[in-house]
């Protein structure tokens, strides 16, 4: 038979484990981190219209070797009473994205890129209903990896997203950084 106290002592020492590993589960719950918030760079920004008629996907601002910069984005008509929607108008931290506006039928996508960019991207023709647009604005000394606001102004309403500015995409195996070459970060 063994002792009440030995039992007692047992079943705290369980209580107090219990409780230890509830304390240590809990203790980073409802803490808000400082990126909690914000998008990753990699598929660019994305939003919908407060009613949930539109929407836009991997917004991202392309600036090329040039300068020239452009906005990348999708947009999407998921507007289940079948009505069609227009994309009047794109403001990139107050300024005007230039593009040829067009309505988009229900489950219709809208492309948007730079002439460049579009010209290198396969098309889907004759696949679904996607359409593409050219997109051109100024570049407002843009610094890549920033992030700026970018408001949609759709028929039905807006939609405003904080994209991330980009550079040009080197091509798979074009730069190559040796040790003791002028591109060595050691060297600067």
């Amino acid at each position: 038979m063994k002792s009440l106290k030995s039992a007692a002592r047992r079943g705290g020492i369980i209580s107090a484990a219990a409780l230890s590993a509830l304390a240590l589960a809990s203790c980073s719950a409802g803490q808000i981190t400082q990126t909690s918030t914000q998008v990753a760079a990699v598929n660019g920004a994305e939003g919908n219209s407060e009613d949930g008629t539109v929407a836009v996907r991997d917004v991202t601002i392309i600036v090329d070797d040039a300068g020239e910069a452009a906005l990348k984005f999708t947009a999407i008509n998921q507007d289940t009473s079948m009505t069609e929607h227009t994309l009047e108008s794109i403001d990139v931290n107050g300024n005007d994205v230039q593009f040829d506006s067009t309505s988009l039928a229900r489950d219709c996508v809208l492309v948007g890129d730079s002439a460049d960019r579009l010209e290198t991207t396969p098309q889907a023709d004759g696949i679904g209903c996607i359409e593409y647009t050219e997109t051109t604005l100024s570049n407002d000394d843009f610094a890549i990896g920033g992030n700026v606001p970018v408001t949609f102004t759709f028929d039905s309403g807006e939609i405003e997203v904080y994209a991330t500015i980009s550079g040009p995409q080197l091509p798979a195996g074009s730069f190559s950084r040796e040790p003791g070459s002028e591109s060595d970060y050691t060297n600067l």
